[in-house]
């Protein structure tokens, strides 16, 4: 069940299948609605959760909120006024990033509940250096993979000409091939729906990149990519 740790609502394994698919698909179905433009409030989701199982609405509204942070982990974007919160357990977290594969249809390398497993750790004083392991196993894992056109990442570094396009500062450091070294990002990620075109892709230099897949300040970045850079069009 969820409990609450200083105010805020904790997930663990004791969620059902059914309720946490419910869940998750409510989610994802809001931020569709997002994306599209759609006028929406969330309370009515939390309404209908709360009436098919019985917890109180701020319980799934909070819930909601840790899966936003699993999404960020995953390098996703999040669902706006759902603040990512870390009151999840590495179990429900990996339940969570299945489901959205799911529901979405798409297989992705599953990395939550190991992210959420080494923050639990470091959390711990005094830690003892790990032995770790000198052969690691291997797996095979499928994932989905989308094809893309090398048009447009050329097209959009040459544009760039070596310039991160959201820190506006040179790129750190050259390529093999001597050139500046930017990558190439989606600002709507293909995984979300985003189309392969140069409106809705920029350039951006290793840091910037991390910072808007993982970052706290990812959807202010964002907002300033959209008003800083002519060519993006909301999708």
């Amino acid at each position: 069940m969820a409990y609450y740790v200083k105010g805020i609502t904790r997930m663990n394994d004791d969620w059902s299948d059914e309720e946490l698919k419910a869940l998750v698909e409510a989610y994802i179905e809001m931020q569709r609605n997002e994306r599209a433009g759609q006028i929406f409030t969330k309370n009515p989701y939390y309404k209908n959760l709360a009436q098919t199982f019985g917890r109180s609405e701020k319980i799934y509204e909070n819930s909601m909120r840790n899966i936003s942070y699993v999404l960020s982990l995953m390098g996703r974007s999040w669902l706006t006024g759902l603040k990512p919160e870390k009151a999840i357990d590495a179990g429900v977290a990996g339940r969570i990033e299945k489901l959205v594969g799911e529901i979405e249809r798409q297989r992705t390398l599953p990395i939550a509940a190991f992210e959420i497993a080494v923050r639990e750790k470091a959390k711990e004083e005094n830690l003892a250096v790990p032995g770790g392991n000198p052969y690691p196993k291997s797996r095979r894992v499928p994932v989905t993979q989308f094809r893309r056109n090398a048009a447009v990442k050329a097209w959009v570094l040459q544009q760039a000409a070596g310039i991160c396009e959201s820190c506006e500062k040179p790129a750190p450091f050259n390529g093999a091939d001597g050139t500046p070294y930017l990558e190439l990002h989606y600002v709507r990620q293909l995984a979300e729906g985003g189309p392969d075109t140069v409106s809705n892709a920029v350039a951006l230099c290793p840091n910037c990149h991390r910072e808007i897949h993982y970052g706290a300040s990812a959807q202010a970045l964002l907002a300033w990519l959209y008003d800083n850079v002519a060519r993006l069009i909301r999708v």
